[in-house]
């Protein structure tokens, strides 16, 4: 496995990541009140207790994503060059 392809890896991890937390923003912004439906008949959770779970999972995420997909692409990136 050589420099090239593991950029591309990690570039394509960091698009499909980004992707994906994109998708769950609008989803939270957009039908909040429809995923807030399920989640209260599943777990018996307050409004306030959702929207932080949902606030606290999405900051995770974005760090996750930022540490393990978009450092390694760019470190790849330079080290490449």
């Amino acid at each position: 496995m050589d420099i090239q392809m593991l950029t591309r890896f990690f570039m394509w991890c960091t698009v499909l990541n980004v992707g994906l937390c994109t998708f769950s923003g609008v989803l939270c912004m957009c039908a909040s009140d429809w995923m807030y439906g399920i989640h209260s008949r599943l777990f018996s959770v307050s409004r306030e207790t959702f929207n932080t779970a949902v606030y606290g999972f999405l900051g995770f995420y974005k760090v996750h994503i930022m540490v393990f997909n978009v450092t390694p692409y760019i470190v790849l990136l330079i080290v490449g060059n």
